[in-house]
C-alpha cells in the first residue's frame, strides 16, 4: 500500500447498539442478539437493530418528509453516516468523498412494490427511485451536504470492505483527502430469509448437535447449544447455523496518520477466485489466502495479533476460511474471532462490523472471544489485527489494522 490510511471515526447502527461505547458494552457479555421473528407462516432467528439504533432511525425517518419514503437500507446508512461524521473532527465545508454499498440494497420496498404490481398492474411513480442501488450514497450525500464524489456498489457480502478498499484507492491516489466508506443492509424479509433458506444454510429452531460443543465448556450441552443458535466459528458443528442481521456501518478515512486517528489501515488485500459452484469458495479458500497475503505484504506473520474472520456460521464457509489461515500462516496462529454468533450475518455490513471490532479490540488492548474456541489470549498488548470478508463469488477483501501509537 502506498500509504497508510487513518481511520478518524467508525460509527454503526446494528443489533449491538448505536454507539461504540454501547457496542463495546455489548462484546463483553457471551449473550447473543437474536429473536424469533414470524416469517412465512413459521418462526425464524433473526437479529434485529438493537432498540437505541431502532429510535434513532425513526427519528430521523421523521426528521424530513422525504426520508418518510426511502428503505430501511438507505435510513440505516444516513444514521450512521451522520454519527462518523460527527465523530470525525471534519468540518462541515469538508469536502469528502463517498461510497456505501449494499449487498441486496432497498430490500423490504422492493418486495412491496413488486407485490404492488403484481396486485394492480401498477408501479408506484416511487418505486424506481427509491429501489435503485445508489439511493444509499445518493441520499447520504443529500442528508450530509455534501459535494465529493458518491459510489454505490455491491459486491455481496464483502461489499463494505470494498467501500474501505475504493477509499484507500481515491486517497492514495490524491482524489481526495478525505474519504467516507462503509455499507448498509436491512434483509429481515421474508422473501431475503427464504432464499437463504432455500440454500441450506439458515440455522433452523431447536437443531443443535450436542456432540459439538467442548466438554471443557460445561456439563449442560443442551443448555449450551440452546443459547447459541449461531455456531460461527464451532468448527466440530454438524449442520448449517447462519441468521440474518441488519445494520449499517460507516468509517471516515483520511491519508497519513492522523493524531486522532481511531486506528491505521497498513495494508489492503482483494482476491477473486473461479466459481465452482454458485455459493460457495473453494475447500482452501484460495481468495483469502490471496487477500490476506496482499495484505500483510513484507511484514513478519508473528507481528499479526488477531483475524477477525468472516465465518457465517455455515460448515463450508468456516472451515474453508480456517483451512486458508492456517495454509498462510503456517506454525504461526493468531488468536481467531467473529461477531457473526453474537449478531448474525448482515451481508454487506459484516464486513464493516468486523473493521469496527477490530478497532475497539485495539483500542481497549481486549480480545473477544468465541464460546466455542479454546485458545491463549494476549490481552494487553494488541497491536495489529487482519480483518476479512468475503461474499458469493469468491471476492475476499483482508485489511490490516494497526493501533495508531
Amino acid at each position: 500500500m502506498k500509504e497508510k490510511i487513518s481511520i478518524t471515526a467508525i460509527e454503526s447502527v446494528s443489533p449491538l447498539g448505536s454507539t461504540l461505547e454501547e457496542t463495546w458494552k455489548a462484546y463483553q457479555n457471551s449473550e447473543h442478539y437474536f429473536s424469533l421473528m414470524e416469517n412465512n407462516g413459521s418462526k425464524s432467528w433473526v437479529a434485529s437493530l438493537s432498540p437505541s439504533s431502532r429510535i434513532k432511525v425513526d427519528e430521523l425517518r421523521d426528521y424530513d418528509s422525504k426520508y418518510k419514503k426511502l428503505d430501511d437500507s438507505v435510513l440505516f446508512a444516513m444514521m450512521a453516516s451522520r454519527m462518523a461524521l460527527e465523530k470525525s473532527g471534519w468540518k462541515k465545508d469538508a469536502e469528502f468523498g463517498i461510497n456505501l454499498g449494499s449487498s441486496r440494497g432497498a430490500t423490504n420496498l422492493f418486495e412491496q412494490y413488486h407485490s404492488e404490481y403484481l396486485e394492480t398492474g401498477l408501479a408506484s411513480t416511487l418505486s424506481s427511485p427509491t429501489t435503485t442501488l445508489g439511493n444509499i450514497s445518493s441520499w447520504v450525500s443529500h442528508d450530509l451536504g455534501a459535494t465529493g464524489p458518491e459510489i454505490s456498489h455491491s459486491i455481496t457480502c464483502s461489499t463494505g470492505l470494498h467501500a474501505i478498499l475504493n477509499g484507500v484507492a481515491w486517497l492514495n491516489s490524491g482524489m481526495a483527502d478525505k474519504f467516507l466508506g462503509g455499507a448498509s443492509e436491512a434483509p429481515l424479509t421474508n422473501f431475503t430469509i427464504a432464499q437463504m433458506k432455500a440454500l441450506k444454510i439458515y440455522a433452523r429452531i431447536g437443531e443443535f448437535d450436542l456432540k459439538s460443543i467442548p466438554d471443557s465448556l460445561g456439563n449442560d450441552h443442551d443448555e449450551h447449544c440452546l443459547k447459541y443458535p449461531c455456531q460461527a466459528l464451532n468448527l466440530k458443528k454438524e449442520y448449517n447455523s447462519m441468521i440474518l442481521g441488519e445494520g449499517a456501518s460507516v468509517a471516515c478515512l483520511e491519508k497519513g496518520v492522523v493524531k486522532n486517528a481511531l486506528a491505521t489501515i497498513e495494508g489492503v488485500g482483494y482476491a477473486t477466485e473461479i466459481l465452482k459452484h454458485n455459493t460457495s469458495i473453494s475447500t482452501n479458500a484460495e481468495c483469502f489466502q490471496k487477500s490476506m497475503k496482499m495484505a500483510l505484504g513484507d511484514m513478519d506473520i508473528s507481528e499479526v495479533d488477531a483475524i477477525v474472520m468472516h465465518a457465517p456460521g455455515t460448515i463450508k464457509g468456516d472451515m474453508s476460511e480456517y483451512r486458508a489461515i492456517q495454509k498462510v500462516f503456517i506454525d504461526t496462529r493468531p488468536y481467531l474471532t467473529t461477531n457473526k454468533w453474537k449478531l448474525g450475518h448482515t451481508f454487506a455490513t459484516s464486513g464493516m462490523l468486523n473493521l469496527e471490532l477490530a478497532v475497539l479490540m485495539l483500542q481497549h488492548n481486549k480480545l473477544i472471544p468465541v464460546p466455542f474456541m479454546e485458545q491463549s489470549t494476549n490481552d494487553g498488548n494488541l497491536k495489529k489485527i487482519l480483518v476479512n470478508a468475503v461474499g458469493f463469488g469468491g471476492n475476499a477483501v483482508s485489511v490490516l489494522v494497526s493501533k495508531n501509537e
